[in-house]
């Protein structure tokens, strides 16, 4: 599989794609009944426009205060989520995805009903995790997309997933070689431990050498600091944590922040 797919929808080679996370919403414990969906659009738009005013190359929304996760979310998160990307939608201005943690078959629900062009999912694999035992059905997920229209949405495959561990002694090197063969992704995600932790660029390295076909993005904790050396191996990155204020993945977007990271990715491209 080429890596070109990622120029051609995100114009750009190395491409950054900013999460735009949603606060909690009805029905998850968090969720301000107060403030109530209104607040939560706001607070999703403020962040929209932060980003895309800093130059990010794509965003994806992610129910990421959801917490704590659900690997079969209700209804009622993926209603709420296509109002808020129905309500922001003359806003975008860049590519967007989306992400519905931790449920493959919802992402592409709600994909497919927004126009997004491409998921981050847990789609393979068995982990034992902070959520339980995390079992995934690739196969059922992929004929799911088909039957439902989503077959142009791109599949990023998270293969480290956050605050999980592969069932069996799997290195890294063959569950990303496994998967490229079984499942056919248009994109791997190598993570850190938990969001905003860095990302092991040896492991990068190992992943890319082995899939040297497939497109591979670094998944978390990617900094000014970091990017050069991160991106000479990976082919983009997803970018959330770095972009808020003072750091704090609680915090709104700092638009200051957006723009001194995309500055410095800018140059390395």
């Amino acid at each position: 599989m080429s890596a070109y797919w990622t120029e051609e929808v995100f114009g750009t080679k190395k491409p950054i794609i900013a999460m735009c996370h949603l606060m909690a919403l009805p029905g998850d414990p968090g969720y301000d009944p107060k403030g109530g969906m209104d607040a939560v659009i706001e607070w999703a738009r403020k962040d929209l426009l932060t980003l895309q005013n800093g130059g990010v190359d794509a965003v994806m929304f992610s129910n990421e205060f959801s917490l704590p996760y659900l690997t079969e979310v209700g209804t009622v998160t993926v209603a709420a989520m296509a109002r808020i990307i129905g309500e922001l939608m003359s806003d975008i201005r860049v590519p967007f995805g989306v992400n519905v943690l931790w449920d493959p078959r919802a992402s592409l629900d709600l994909a497919v009903s927004t126009g997004a062009q491409f998921i981050r999912e847990i789609f393979s694999g068995v982990y034992a995790s902070d959520f339980g035992l995390w079992d995934t059905n690739c196969g059922a997920v992929v004929r799911h997309q088909h039957a439902i229209g989503a077959q142009d949405v791109k599949l990023l495959f998270n293969i480290v997933p956050e605050a999980a561990k592969y069932v069996g002694d799997r290195d890294v090197v063959s569950i990303a070689k496994s998967t490229v063969f079984n499942h056919r992704p248009d994109a791997l995600c190598v993570s850190g431990l938990t969001a905003g932790t860095k990302t092991d660029t040896q492991m990068l390295k190992r992943v890319k050498a082995a899939v040297p076909e497939t497109v591979v993005f670094a998944n978390t904790g990617v900094r000014p600091e970091n990017a050069e050396q991160q991106l000479s191996v990976a082919d983009g990155a997803v970018v959330g944590t770095t972009f808020k204020i003072d750091g704090v993945f609680e915090n709104h977007v700092d638009e200051i922040r957006v723009k001194a990271f995309m500055d410095k990715v800018k140059s390395i491209r």
